[in-house]
């Protein structure tokens, strides 16, 4: 295994969608959601130890969640467990990241990932992350992996790619990036299909060490200077504060818009492993298995009738009944129940905001 390989999984969100199964104190990626018996950044871990070894592996989190990572990662060295205490988005915690690597290995070859994807064929999802990463230890470029998208789907973003520009490889997949797009209609999204021409954007990055910080520096100075003033400060007490104090001053920006669509070396390595993001309930339903009624069911103590089309998870052992329901989410978590149009979901992150307001942090 090549000890330059090393893995940044981004940890720290709290998975809104998913309320009420998810919450701040416990989010989607340290739980079970696809009842397999690991969680999702359990399996997110597995999925790259083949790749690079565990003690290359770093979890960008929010300090609230040290305690939870440390639970079900026992492997991951305690100071490879990064603790944002606000919320950045992603181009920071790359950035943070980078610095910590740095200190180690200044050959890293990094994949950076998300810590909640779900990934089917895993053993192709292995053969393309080391096809990219043999790629970019030899070419200063940036590059991510385009998913072949199956449907017109407008929760993702889109990555258009150069037909005609040619790349210094054999590998036919690979292909330099023209166009980044965020999510589209419905319209747009079925003319990207049409093209042929456009791919999910899937967050997964593969680049070196050296290309990412030079691209930080020339396309996000503000941010990577502030992480660079605390060289000196990585690794020993005076870590933490200089952490807490940087965040505060940092922008709030996507490593997408800071550096990605600014950048002009990102190429995208085409793949088709079943990847989901699981973002929502409806794209954990579309990928769960379905009674005959097209119905994804938590257990067997959940009888339906009439009911068609719905994704229901309640707790262990609760009986539940169900007559008439057609296209609904029904969630019942910690003293939380949902119903909800599964078309309508995207009204959620307004339930939460609305419940927050008004009810306060109890059930948030």
């Amino acid at each position: 295994m090549n000890k330059n390989n090393y893995c940044v999984i981004m940890a720290g969100g709290i998975g809104s969608r998913f309320w009420p199964m998810s919450r701040t104190k416990n989010p989607k990626q340290f739980i079970d959601i696809l009842g397999l018996g690991k969680t999702l950044i359990q399996q997110t871990v597995d999925r790259f130890v083949n790749i690079c070894p565990i003690e290359n592996i770093y979890i960008v989190t929010n300090d609230i969640y040290f305690d939870l990572v440390k639970e079900q990662l026992p492997n991951i060295k305690v100071e490879h467990i990064l603790l944002e205490p606000l919320r950045r988005n992603t181009a920071p915690c790359i950035a943070y990241a980078n610095q910590k690597i740095l200190l180690e290995n200044a050959n890293a070859n990094i994949i950076v990932a998300p810590s909640d994807h779900l990934i089917i064929n895993e053993l192709e999802f292995e053969t393309v992350i080391k096809n990219g990463l043999d790629f970019t230890s030899k070419n200063d470029v940036l590059l991510t992996l385009g998913i072949k998208p199956s449907r017109p789907d407008t929760g993702y973003g889109y990555i258009q790619i150069n037909t005609e520009e040619k790349v210094n490889s054999t590998n036919e997949n690979l292909k330099k990036v023209k166009t980044f797009t965020e999510k589209p209609n419905k319209e747009l999204a079925e003319f990207f299909m049409k093209t042929g021409e456009f791919f999910w954007n899937s967050g997964i990055f593969i680049w070196s060490l050296k290309s990412i910080n030079k691209s930080f520096t020339k396309n996000l100075k503000d941010v990577s200077a502030l992480f660079e003033e605390g060289i000196g400060k990585y690794n020993t007490t005076g870590e933490s504060e200089f952490i807490k104090n940087t965040y505060s001053k940092c922008l709030n920006i996507s490593i997408d818009y800071g550096v990605m669509e600014k950048a002009d070396n990102v190429y995208v390595l085409k793949a088709d492993f079943g990847w989901s993001d699981l973002g929502t309930w409806g794209a954990l339903y579309a990928n769960r298995d379905k009674d005959f009624n097209e119905n994804v069911t938590s257990s067997k103590d959940i009888l339906t009738y009439n009911t068609k089309n719905c994704i229901i998870q309640l707790p262990k052992n609760k009986l539940a009944v169900i007559q008439g329901l057609d296209d609904y989410i029904i969630v019942e978590s910690d003293n939380t129940l949902l119903i909800c149009k599964k078309s309508e979901e995207q009204m959620i992150k307004q339930f939460v905001t609305d419940i927050q307001a008004t009810k306060g942090d109890e059930f948030v």
